[in-house]
């Protein structure tokens, strides 16, 4: 089975949440990037983080994974889901990356 590419854009609940966040979401992000970081290991997740858009920054992610649904089974489980939400977009990668 060929693996999918997807870019996954994790949207804030609000435009300065990333200058503003409180100490339980910075907690619940830190969750975030410890879960995803998780995925780096084991080559589903590309590459990840904070976009810095002077409008609002946002996350990006890129994954490669077997189905649509392992997709949204890693995005329901991400702690950050509890306080932000995702968009996803099937991707034509062109990767040097096997």
């Amino acid at each position: 089975m060929e693996p999918k590419y997807f870019a996954i854009k994790l949207i804030p609940n609000r435009p300065s949440f990333a200058q503003d966040m409180t100490d339980a979401e910075r907690a619940i992000m830190r969750q975030h990037v410890d879960y995803w970081k998780t995925f780096l290991a084991t080559g589903e997740m590309i590459i990840f983080g904070p976009v810095l858009d002077p409008a609002a920054t946002y996350g990006l992610g890129i994954v490669k994974v077997d189905s649509e649904e392992r997709l949204q089974a890693l995005l329901s489980n991400d702690p950050a889901g509890k306080i932000n939400r995702y968009e996803y977009h099937p991707m034509l990668a062109v990767t040097a990356i096997r």
